[in-house]
């Protein structure tokens, strides 16, 4: 059994909204920075903020605050942007062409270089400069491309098929982009996309207001 510490996905959230309060800091050449400014530019307390830090070791000093540039570094590296990750984008629809020229990913680490689809139209094509392999081919070129986290962004029908060439492929993460449970093994984690509920959430939220 795994002995790593269970942190809530809202935290690392947060965690990441305030590397991005730091870095915009950092840009602007603050030197420290309190926990009070970190909630109140992520819309929480700032006991809440040190709470989240707390998780993850001792930062700053009581009535000092925070290096700016070294919780940039520590956050980074808690998120483990401290290197480069490889990804393949499976599934070259809408969904996944935007993905694919979205320039966010490499700015954050993050460098797409494998793209798979099953249809024989797509196959072979070329999408923002990338060649579409057909995912029969998947194993091989994750092995080759040392990628370690896929997109999945493949119609419903096609998930089971796609969800058991991964499991064989060597891949420790998938960002689900399908509606889909996907049945994967326990050495890869996942991580689930759902606009529809994301927008039940804020309907509600209007609803109340």
């Amino acid at each position: 059994m795994s002995n790593k510490k269970k942190i809530a996905e809202s935290a690392i959230s947060r965690l990441s909204l305030y590397l991005r309060i730091l870095e915009d800091m950092v840009e602007e050449g603050e030197p420290t920075v309190s926990s009070q400014t970190m909630a109140s530019q992520s819309g929480t307390t700032a006991a809440q903020v040190r709470k989240d830090l707390s998780l993850f070791g001792s930062f700053g000093r009581r009535g000092l605050g925070y290096s700016s540039t070294d919780l940039v570094s520590r956050i980074r590296q808690i998120l483990g942007l401290n290197r480069r990750w490889k990804i393949a984008v499976i599934g070259m629809g809408r969904i996944g062409s935007a993905l694919v020229e979205h320039k966010g990913f490499f700015d954050r680490g993050f460098d797409i270089v494998a793209l798979f689809d099953t249809s024989d139209f797509k196959v072979g094509s070329n999408v923002h400069g990338l060649k579409v392999h057909h995912v029969n081919e998947m194993r091989a070129l994750v092995q080759d491309k040392n990628i370690e986290i896929v997109v999945l962004t493949v119609p419903v029908e096609a998930v089971t098929d796609v969800t058991d060439l991964i499991n064989d492929s060597g891949v420790r993460g998938i960002l689900n982009w399908t509606p889909a449970r996907l049945a994967v093994s326990q050495s890869i984690e996942v991580k689930n996309v759902n606009m529809v509920m994301e927008l039940e959430a804020l309907s509600f939220k209007l609803s109340q207001s």
